[in-house]
């Protein structure tokens, strides 16, 4: 079998993640509409928000580990069915009119339950469809596809929902999980039954020891790559996520317009850093790795000069503050947005087959704990520095160049090893050929 940059299963996968990422984004962001005309609370939406995402810290290692014990593509068509299902119920109740806040919560919960388990199906699946030469390529594809959904979702919910409401957004997303069910019924993914375990819980168990025993001894160059992701998520999240919107809105006094052009703006990055990442494959190394975060660091500093009180007359910046400020914004997003490409490529490079899944998890489950961390860090800085905001971002700029100091440190033992050297013994397309046979 010829080896294809993208071949036949890789693109079905694609269009399934499309097509359910698309839905997810749209309901998802219809529904916060709904929540907010049936309540009038944003209180009550960010509550839900917050509980919904809980599981995502608490079960990504179970997912992991359910990802590497089970069949892949199995397993990703069992959750866009139950998504269906569960999207289906909240159709009948709406269209019943027997809708409530409690039944909303459980939905969102329900739908981010899944989602935890997807993730790590999905990134566990793409080193074995991809070959290693095209693996930096084929991850900034699907980092594409999240970004643009997560830019164009809201987007189409919005016009849907004024068009149509609630109900009509609640069916085309749920034909929409049915439609990548049956599209992913066509993907072959090579699969080997591991050794049978009494009990699930103890089989769970067990993985999850073996997952954590690998980060930790097994091969500790993984370890700290993780480590990276975290220090990223725990200082230089929050400043998308808690400090862009404060400063747009409150310090430099912007309208909701110029803060959703801001928002578009680093929405955008994220979907260019997605596209180039092929073209920029043969500069990025781990031994140069820190220099990406030096790069962002820098950019960062320009943004604090921006919303400094001398440029911020009267609570109201100018239009140039303002458009540097977001200029600056959306190069430090898409620094980030290669760097995270990159870390999410070496992980799936280094690690096992058969433990992908349960590697991707614990990424994600440490990722995600850093976040809440950040963000309450983040806020309370705002709170005692509200009338020096600037000085928070100078503080970001200079962790972020630590961070970069810290890389270099770190990963300076593995930049003499070849990154494009495979870790399987034989070729993905070898078992891709062998699936396709099954």
């Amino acid at each position: 079998m010829k080896s294809h940059a993208f071949n036949r299963n890789f693109q079905i996968m694609l269009a399934g993640q499309i097509i359910t990422l698309f839905g997810s984004s749209i309901l998802r962001f219809a529904l916060s509409l709904y929540i907010l005309d049936l309540t009038g609370s944003a209180e009550i939406f960010a509550t839900l928000l917050a509980i919904s995402t809980i599981p995502t810290i608490f079960l990504s290692p179970i997912g992991g580990a359910i990802a590497d014990r089970m069949n892949r593509r199995n397993l990703m068509v069992y959750f866009d069915f139950i998504n269906g299902i569960v999207v289906s119920v909240l159709a009948a109740f709406l269209y019943a009119g027997q809708s409530s806040i409690v039944l909303i919560g459980i939905v969102m919960t329900v739908l981010s339950v899944v989602s935890t388990f997807y993730h790590p199906t999905v990134q566990a699946s793409i080193p074995v469809l991809v070959e290693n030469d095209h693996l930096l390529k084929a991850n900034g594809l699907v980092s594409g596809v999240n970004a643009l959904t997560n830019f164009a979702g809201p987007v189409i919910g919005g016009l849907l929902y004024a068009v149509s409401g609630i109900e009509a957004i609640v069916i085309v997303t749920c034909i929409s999980f049915f439609l990548s069910a049956i599209i992913l019924l066509f993907l072959r993914i090579p699969y080997e039954k591991g050794a049978k375990t009494a009990g699930a819980i103890k089989a769970i168990l067990l993985d999850l020891k073996e997952g954590l025993g690998y980060v930790g001894k097994g091969n500790p160059f993984l370890l700290k790559i993780i480590i990276i992701a975290a220090a990223m998520n725990l200082f230089i999240t929050p400043l998308f996520l808690v400090g862009i919107p404060y400063m747009v809105k409150i310090v430099m006094g912007m309208s909701d317009s110029y803060f959703g052009f801001t928002q578009g703006g680093i929405s955008l990055s994220m979907i260019i850093a997605a596209v180039a990442i092929g073209a920029l494959s043969s500069k990025l190394k781990v031994n140069n790795l820190y220099l990406w975060f030096v790069g962002s660091g820098l950019f960062i500093i320009p943004m604090a000069i921006t919303i400094h009180p001398q440029l911020v007359t009267s609570g109201q910046a100018g239009i140039i503050p303002y458009l540097l400020f977001s200029l600056c914004t959306m190069v430090v997003m898409f620094i980030i947005t290669i760097i995270n490409i990159f870390i999410m490529t070496m992980l799936q490079k280094e690690t096992p087959n058969h433990l992908l899944g349960k590697v991707m998890a614990i990424l994600t489950a440490i990722s995600t704990c850093a976040v809440p961390i950040g963000q309450i860090l983040f806020g309370s800085l705002i709170e005692w520095l509200a009338n020096a905001v600037y000085a928070i971002v100078i503080g970001v700029a200079v962790i972020t160049i630590f961070i970069a100091l810290v890389t270099k440190y770190l990963l300076r033992s593995h930049s003499g090893q070849s990154e494009d050297q495979p870790t399987a013994p034989i070729s993905k397309s070898e078992a891709l050929e062998a699936a396709s046979t099954e």
